[in-house]
């Protein structure tokens, strides 16, 4: 039990005896009490508003709650005061010896600090990347592809079993130009001369797919109508192009539990049995279909189609969930898709590109319908990335074969580079990713100042060993209340993992790294002028090993968040 956790504990034992006295009305939820640093350090170390929560549900006076409250917490040994301010915030400043004891579970629990039981027993499924299988990944899936397997790691740390999952959109149109294209690659291979038609993806990835088919059948389907190969092709390709995908995610260290083929899932006549479900509720009815609104269209024709009841949940209109020629719309299909992820899990996240942001309402919507309000459903909406070179926008397009892959940029400046730089900012936040940014040594550059950071923990124990300091025991007391204050933005981490897996928001971590990394480097940089708050110091080797144990601490809870992030520490920079 970490010290936040442990404190949460003891208020909601003080408050067990506030109900037991008769001065707390019993049965009042708790869910929004919290506890927490307040805003100002020089209020204490940590805050809660329990009494703030509670005296409104109790009909009492929020100060006089706080009195009562604060009372009681005076009462525990780790306590060294209490004090009430405002209209009823209690702060509490802690022992020494608490954050001492703190420190020492920070080292005890190793590579676990931070982690949680939060989800013990809670499965989520969480959707990523899902780029159409139509050519290699480019920089554009890239940020979905790490915020979403960053996210799946936070909620594996924090207890949840996971389940990561990639959609194969492969019943589209744009298989079936895949299919046109490899035909394209086919005939190249057998020696005819091509030229690439308009509409069709020309890039050379598609060569070695071509060559293969080439192999395998000869000249077979030479000559021949389209019907006779384009459903061969089409699976041919989408297998091929799924092989890239895969050793393409593979370099940046993302690997999906399942693999859920659209194709495979209409066959089984998933959309169908969602469309009855729905059906048995009343929530899909067969009606006319608006004109969509605001355009003027001259050739819109009203016609009847199956239509979801998503105005009952705060859509602008019902939605089709087939087209006027009886093929399922792309909500009929994602809302199948949904209901089949739904059987195996109790929570359910999507990452979308931001371009999706129109079609959140209804697709959460449908699933709320589909599972009774019982399925937790959050939809993360990424920005694209803009790639800098020279000062100048790199223009991306898979059809014109013009595009930065995604293995062009990992080989560039690494793996760890890019996942770190994936999540310095919020997910639904504009992100420039400049090439010779994100490997600049400087503090404007969170993955260097990060490793940075590590780097010097790692190089203490180096330097200790040349200077013949072996520290067979530490004496934790030598800490006074500069190195304390480190150890109580430390403690923070546990915290910080359970509200972002909360929240969903896995560059919490990222931010919080930056923040942790910042206050190690302004209390190493004290000692440039203060020889006495040095880290190593020779002629003390007491202090020399208490601090190296805080630094060691640190160095911990950098490993545990870059785990969490998918990134590798380093123990020295180059």
């Amino acid at each position: 039990m970490t010290l936040y956790t442990r404190f949460a504990a003891h208020i909601d034992a003080v408050l067990d005896a506030l109900e037991a006295s008769g001065d707390l009305p019993s049965g009042l939820s708790r869910a929004n009490v919290t506890v927490e640093p307040p805003r100002d350090t020089t209020h204490g170390d940590l805050a809660t508003n329990a009494a703030m929560v509670l005296a409104k549900p109790a009909a009492t006076n929020p100060r006089a709650l706080a009195d009562k409250i604060a009372a009681k917490l005076g009462e525990l040994d780790e306590v060294a005061s209490v004090a009430v301010a405002g209209p009823g915030f209690i702060n509490m400043t802690l022992t020494d010896d608490t954050w001492r004891a703190e420190l020492s579970a920070i080292r005890d629990a190793g590579d676990d600090y931070g982690r949680s039981s939060r989800g013990a027993g809670l499965t989520v499924n969480v959707e990523y990347v899902s780029a159409n299988p139509t050519g290699p990944m480019h920089m554009g899936h890239c940020r979905g592809a790490v915020v979403g397997d960053a996210l799946a790691s936070l909620l594996e740390f924090s207890g949840h079993k996971v389940i990561r999952e990639y959609y194969v959109n492969d019943a589209g149109g744009q298989v079936d130009v895949l299919a046109r294209s490899v035909h394209m690659r086919y005939l190249e291979a057998l020696g005819a001369t091509i030229e690439i038609p308009e509409g069709l993806y020309p890039g050379d990835y598609l060569i070695p797919v071509g060559q293969a088919l080439a192999a395998e059948f000869g000249d077979a389907y030479v000559g021949k109508p389209e019907g006779d190969w384009l459903v061969l092709f089409r699976t041919r390709a989408v297998a091929a192009m799924l092989e890239l995908i895969k050793a393409d995610l593979a370099l940046l260290g993302i690997h999906h539990d399942l693999f859920s083929s659209e194709a495979e899932l209409q066959a089984a006549g998933k959309p169908e049995a969602a469309e009855h479900d729905l059906r048995a509720r009343g929530l899909i009815y067969d009606g006319l279909l608006e004109a969509p609104k605001g355009q003027e269209l001259d050739d819109w024709e009203p016609v009847v189609l199956p239509l979801f009841r998503s105005t009952q949940f705060g859509d602008d209109q019902d939605r089709p969930i087939k087209k006027s020629n009886g093929q399922w719309t792309y909500f009929g299909a994602d809302l199948a898709y949904h209901y089949q992820k739904a059987q195996t899990a109790d929570a359910l996240i999507d990452i979308w590109g931001a371009d999706h942001a129109g079609t959140v309402k209804r697709i959460v919507a449908a699933v709320q319908a589909l599972t009774g309000g019982k399925t937790r459903f959050d939809v993360k909406l990424v920005q694209m990335v803009r790639l800098m070179r020279n000062g100048e926008p790199i223009k991306m397009s898979k059809r014109a074969g013009n595009f930065v892959t995604l293995a062009d940029v990992v080989r560039e400046v690494g793996k760890d580079v890019v996942r770190f730089t994936m999540l310095t900012r919020k997910a639904d936040a504009q992100m420039d990713f400049d090439f010779a940014k994100v490997v600049e040594a400087s503090k404007d550059n969170p993955v260097f100042y990060v490793n940075y950071a590590h780097a010097r923990v790692a190089s203490l124990h180096r330097r200790a060993a040349e200077a013949g300091i072996v520290c067979d025991s530490v004496d934790l007391s030598q800490l006074d209340t500069e190195d304390l204050a480190l150890v109580k933005f430390a403690a923070q981490f546990p915290r910080i993992v359970d509200t972002a897996a909360a929240a969903r928001e896995p560059h919490r971590i990222a931010f919080y790294l930056y923040d942790l990394a910042a206050s190690l480097h302004a209390l190493w940089n004290v000692g440039n002028d203060r020889p006495d708050r040095r880290f190593l110091l020779p002629d003390n080797p007491a202090m020399t090993c208490a601090r190296l144990f805080l630094a060691d601490a640190i160095g911990q809870i950098i490993r545990n968040g870059l785990g969490i992030m998918g990134v590798q520490a380093v123990q020295e920079m180059n």
